[in-house]
């Protein structure tokens, strides 16, 4: 080649870098100064020209300008310098689990206006938070926890009027809790605040009683584990709002506000290892409550206070060293879900007598008390009792086991999914599906639990499902699998839980999957089951990223003129694909005639051919692979059309397969009539059909996969799933609409003809969507009025008007939907023990009584209260919906406006959603993700690219 020819291309390829050179240039020269003089190990590809053109790992733009810097977990080293400050478009800064940045926190950050999210979790960060943090007004979250930032809580912070998320937990903060005085902000004024997590630190002082007022929507209030002084302030009693409060491992002294009685919504509340005086509290009101501790505090003697056997959400009492004194009343160990209960050194005494009630493998410890005696009853449940130091066994020894030292709680590893694991390389780790890969590992800590039972591993099946499900299916993370082990409650009571996430179909993350990871967990983004509560994620440094190809920056001239002869060769690949697309059309076509869907108009809706939106055809390979070949791993349930498999699309989505055993298989074109009608209804409500496979026999329907199983697996306690009061109407509610659809506007309309508790199934967000569309009949203009058919249901919800007459109508569904109401209700079967439930609700019902006389029969896992708002007008609707005569029930709509008036009358806005099941973590124009642990007008959190847009806007 001449040099005149080489110097002409080396021009043109100079011209192409100037045009490809998209970044804003002060953005360019303020990362250029980060990656060359500032921070260590940083990506390689930032070697790279232009940070915006060739896509940096851990930089987002938008129009030329640096929107988001997202490097969780990616090992860099340095200091955080002024220098990031002149970013200012920057929305997103995640820097989390990156443990060797250190050194302080910019004074100028406040410079970043348009800052959004700031995340440093698990970093060293010293020194104090600069004052200048209260100037970013367009805050939503803030997570500075596991840090060293010292000094003082900045009170500027009260000027972030849009913060919802603020953790401050874990670092060297002292000083008073700062509030608002007419001549500085404090946290008072952060009103649309849901979390203050101030945990772990060095806070002084007293309480102020300002903190709190009636017009905050706080959900969790954590200050434990500081040096804090005074009492309790009784304005935290105003804040309705709260669902877990923990002010343990203080000074805190004086008596326990008796208003705390108003905070009806409180799961967990921690007060121990305090100094709290005077008589034990009466908590009656606290109707949902599932973990109490009050241990380790002065209260004047008393004995076992009656009102701890009424709560009946109760999974936790512990109360050592509380000057308890007394018989324990047996009537305690019967509360259905009690899993623990402590009251070490106390002065109780007399007999101990746990009756036969209680819960399986509950934990009794009273040691160190006066006990003399202990009934033992043939025939209960085993209990795990421990009794040493006490008058009883001073005189047995050691000749009962529960007068030796338990034995600890076999440690728990997630189980591999029949299959033999592979040997594997150093460092690499065999996955759950066997495969040999480098995870990435860290720590799951959860501050908060409603649950003890720490050897229970459904709770942490019910985890790793619902982990997987997330970052698979919602955030479309590349996760294979994930793996637990090791769960202890550290000294803070946290729990601690190691984790492994396991790459999808290589043995190594690259940069980009690991980031990811880190900004679903730092970012709050991924909820965990309520049982679990608050979280964070402390993330080890991964050392096994696979790199991605050469630099930009070294691309030669040679691979130029590669890419010029390869413009000739593309045109002779088009010839040959049109060719050979002409030959596989054709083989197709002779493939198809005798396939019932070969005419099948994907494209366009003709007569009684609908459109299919986004149902395909899969094939039997396709779907076996899918399933591991239909494992009894993937094997999730049966019924009377066969068995039901998970499985998992290349793209990591998981999907259920309904595959019909030989007996019960339709007519090719029957099933083809059934496909037809699935495909066309699309609603939030509904399970939504994703495919068919009609291939060698077989006949199979791909639905969406819905992680949390069933209404009744809830209901029945199976998942370990408890529904309060206001969760419950919220699932009526939409397996309502879900319902008046079908009825309304479907076209043409559509009857279920098996609703029941089994068919209604509970999303990540524990929303309702109807399910099981086999015995579904659709209605023709000529069938307006009703259905003349075979009588087919489930008994216990099968309508009388339709079992006597044969003819199906709309209200038929009605029915149904009513006896699922008062399922909902009694937590029972329709059908149990040959009591049939609409029967015995009209039996003892009585109006002019509390609860209509229906105390007895209501499922105590609701949080029994006489508070119950729209109680009566559920009940009265539920029977509407029963009535005897198709007539006189209400149509679905006319359910679906009584339901979203109950839910008007408890306080809540019926139109309030929660997140998509469907939205994509790639693509922020298609649904957003709503954040964790907020009520209904919590935030959504939309994404580009795997990474935060630029705005975060309230629902």
């Amino acid at each position: 080649m001449g040099v005149k020819r080489k110097v002409f291309l080396l021009s043109v390829y100079l011209q192409f870098l100037i045009i490809a050179a998209v970044t804003n240039d002060n953005d360019f020269v303020i990362l250029k100064a980060l990656k060359d003089d500032i921070w260590e190990n940083e990506p390689p590809n930032w070697k790279n020209n232009d940070p915006c053109g060739d896509n940096w790992e851990g930089i987002g733009c938008t129009n030329s300008r640096v929107t988001s810097i997202t490097l969780s977990g990616m090992g860099l080293k340095g200091q955080l310098s002024g220098d990031i400050t002149g970013l200012t478009e920057l929305h997103t800064l995640d820097l989390s689990n990156n443990k060797d940045l250190r050194g302080p926190l910019p004074t100028t950050i406040g410079n970043l206006k348009k800052l959004s999210n700031l995340m440093l979790v698990g970093c060293s960060f010293s020194g104090p938070i600069p004052d200048s943090i209260g100037s970013l007004q367009e805050l939503v979250l803030l997570s500075l926890n596991s840090n060293g930032f010292s000094g003082r809580v900045p009170p500027s912070i009260g000027n972030l009027s849009n913060l919802y998320w603020l953790d401050l937990t874990d670092n060297k903060l002292e000083g008073e809790i700062p509030v608002s005085d007419g001549n500085s902000p404090g946290l008072d004024m952060l009103v649309r605040a849901k979390h203050f997590h101030f945990g772990k630190n060095q806070l002084s002082g007293s309480i102020p009683e300002k903190l709190f007022r009636p017009d905050m929507v706080l959900i969790h209030v954590l200050f434990d584990s500081n040096n804090l002084t005074g009492e309790l302030p009784d304005t935290l009693g105003l804040v309705k709002s709260l669902e877990v409060v923990r002010f343990d491992r203080n000074s805190l002294s004086g008596p326990v506000p008796s208003n705390l009685n108003n905070l009806t919504s409180v799961n967990e509340l921690y007060l121990s290892n305090n100094k709290l005086t005077g008589a034990m509290p009466n908590l009656t009101g606290l109707s949902v409550l599932s973990y109490l501790d009050m241990s380790n505090n002065s209260f004047d003697a008393s004995e076992v206070p009656s009102w701890f056997s009424s709560m009946q959400s109760l999974t936790t009492l512990m109360m050592e060293n509380t000057n308890l004194e007394g018989q324990i009343p047996a009537n305690l160990f019967s509360i259905p879900h009690l899993q623990t209960v402590v009251m070490k050194t106390n002065e109780l005494n007399g007999t101990l007598d746990l009756g036969t009630s209680y819960s399986e493998n509950l934990l009794v410890n009273l040691q160190n008390n006066r006990i003399s005696a202990y009934t033992e009853r043939g025939g209960a449940p085993a209990v795990k009792l421990t009794l040493i130091d006490n008058p009883i066994c001073q005189e047995l020894g050691t000749a009962k086991g529960y007068c030796q030292l338990s034995q600890p709680i076999s440690p728990y590893s997630t189980k591999q999914k029949n299959c033999l694991p592979a040997p594997c390389n150093a460092n690499q780790s065999s996955s759950p599906n066997c495969q040999c890969a480098y995870p990435y590992t860290g720590t799951l800590v959860f501050r908060s639990l409603s649950f003890s039972d720490l050897g229970n591993t459904t709770y942490y099946e019910i985890l790793e499902q619902n982990v997987t499900t997330s970052f698979q299916s919602t955030y479309k993370l590349p996760i294979d699998s994930i793996s637990l082990s090791y769960p202890h409650k550290n000294n803070f009571e946290y729990l601690e839980l190691s984790i492994q996430f396991f790459p999808s179909g290589q043995e190594r993350f690259n940069r980009t999957g690991v980031s990811s990871v880190g900004f679903v967990l730092s970012n709050q983004i991924y909820s965990p089951p309520p049982l679990f509560g608050p979280m964070f994620f402390n993330g080890d440094q991964y050392q096994y990223f696979a790199e991605s190809g050469g630099s930009n920056k070294s691309t030669s001239i040679g691979v130029i003129i590669g890419a010029a002869a390869a413009g000739c060769v593309v045109l002779l690949l088009l010839l040959f694909a049109g060719v050979y697309a002409y030959h596989q059309k054709r083989r197709a076509e002779k493939a198809n005639e005798q396939n019932p869907f070969a005419h099948w108009d994907m494209n366009k809706s003709s007569g009684s051919i609908p459109q299919l939106k986004g149902a395909r055809c899969f094939s039997f390979e396709e779907v076996k692979k899918y399933t591991n070949n239909f494992s009894d791993a993937n094997d999730v349930g049966s019924g009377g059309y066969g068995k039901v498999y998970k499985g998992t699309l290349p793209n990591g989505q998981l999907i259920a397969i309904k595959r019909a055993q030989q007996g019960s298989m339709q007519g090719g074109q029957e099933f083809k009539m059934e496909i037809e009608l699935l495909s066309r209804v699309h609603h939030k409500n509904l399970v939504s059909l994703l495919g068919f496979c009609f291939d060698r026999g077989e006949q199979m329907l791909i639905y969406e996969f819905v992680p949390n199983g069933s209404l009744g697996d809830s209901l029945s306690g199976k998942n370990g799933i408890r529904l309060d009061w206001i969760r419950r109407l919220k699932i009526a509610l939409g397996a309502a609409r879900g319902l008046s659809y079908l009825h309304e506007l479907a076209n043409p309309p559509i009857i279920h003809r098996d609703i029941k508790s089994s068919n209604i199934l509970l999303d990540e967000r524990l929303n309702a969507k109807v399910a099981d569309f086999g015995l579904s009949k659709s209605m023709s203009d000529s069938e307006k009025d009703h259905i003349t058919t075979q009588v087919k249901g489930t008994m216990g919800y099968l309508d009388p008007e339709y079992y006597m007459t044969q003819q199906l109508t709309e209200k038929s569904d009605v029915y149904s939907f009513g006896v699922l109401m008062l399922e909902l209700l009694t937590g029972r079967r329709p059908i149990e023990r040959g009591k049939y439930i609409v029967r015995e609700i009209r039996t003892v019902m009585d109006k002019k009584k509390e609860l209509y006389n229906l105390y007895e029969l209501i499922d105590p896992t609701i949080g029994l209260s006489t508070t119950l708002k729209g109680f009566e007008k559920y009940v009265d609707l539920a029977l509407k919906c029963v009535q005897e005569s198709g007539d006189d029930r209400p149509t679905m709509s006319e359910v679906v406006k009584d339901i979203e008036n109950i839910l008007q009358q408890a306080g809540l806005n019926p139109n309030a959603e929660s997140a998509s099941s469907s939205a994509s973590y790639e693509d922020a124009s298609k649904g957003n993700f709503h954040h964790p642990y907020c009520n209904e007008e919590g935030f959504d959190y939309g994404y580009s690219g795997g990474f935060p847009t630029s705005k975060i806007e309230p629902q």
